[in-house]
């Protein structure tokens, strides 16, 4: 295949994963993240094209959508992560540290989705996709982060009625526990890393190719009529009917 595809905070984790991914098929692919040296040899190492891109800043984002040029396929909202597991210190009342440690993680994960989808929706050509990331904590939303992915579904949801007329789907993936990421920051201690995989059907982690693939299939002529919806991948520890 010969399609346009942009992965924000493609240069590690689950995005380089998903990034590649399309890249082997053929596929043209621009990545984006705040880390220069990285995304730039994450680019060279998988063949994609860098554009060093805060997709919270919207002056960052627009002239990132400036560069992409007029045509683009399939947008992959990868960006983000839990911005609780930052190094503590934020300044503040008590009240204030847990304004500031919400608005990070809903900047993050959401606000970087939105800003992102907005500044390139009129360069998706009919046949296009959207595809969001989410989380299993969204299903829980105790936390800042679980309710920024919470969020981040209901809004994929109600984008896809909006972007479906032009011929382009929007979906979410909303994965458990991957591992081969960085994602806990060398947080996760081995009891918990045990615990999450007991809580899966096939008591396995999941695996950064896990997600690549089925962000690859939601892209794919096979899941046109697959839109608005969210598709779990993990491997049964969230479960639906």
């Amino acid at each position: 295949m010969d399609r346009i595809v942009l992965v924000t905070g493609g240069g590690s984790g689950i995005g380089r994963a998903v990034a590649a991914r399309f890249r082997v098929a053929g596929d043209t692919v621009i990545i984006t993240g705040r880390n220069a040296d990285r995304l730039t040899a994450t680019a060279a190492e998988i063949d994609a094209r860098p554009i060093v891109c805060d997709a919270t800043e919207p002056g960052q984002v627009e002239r990132m959508a400036d560069e992409l040029g007029t045509g683009l396929d399939v947008l992959v909202n990868m960006a983000g992560g839990n911005t609780d597991l930052d190094p503590p210190g934020r300044p503040g009342t008590p009240l204030e540290q847990v304004l500031a440690a919400w608005r990070a993680n809903l900047d993050a994960n959401l606000l970087s989705a939105v800003l992102t989808t907005t500044a390139v929706l009129d360069r998706l050509r009919p046949g296009g996709s959207i595809i969001n990331v989410g989380s299993i904590g969204a299903e829980y939303a105790t936390t800042s982060y679980g309710a920024a992915k919470a969020a981040v579904a209901a809004w994929t949801a109600g984008l896809s009625s909006v972007v479906g007329p032009r011929g382009v789907t929007a979906n979410l993936i909303s994965p458990g526990y991957i591992a081969e990421t960085d994602f806990f920051r060398g947080q996760l201690s081995e009891q918990r890393r045990a615990a999450l995989i007991e809580a899966t059907h096939d008591k396995r982690a999941g695996h950064p190719d896990d997600v690549a693939e089925t962000a690859y299939f939601l892209a794919s002529e096979g899941a046109r009529h697959i839109t608005g919806q969210t598709l779990h991948v993990n491997g049964g520890a969230h479960t639906t009917r």
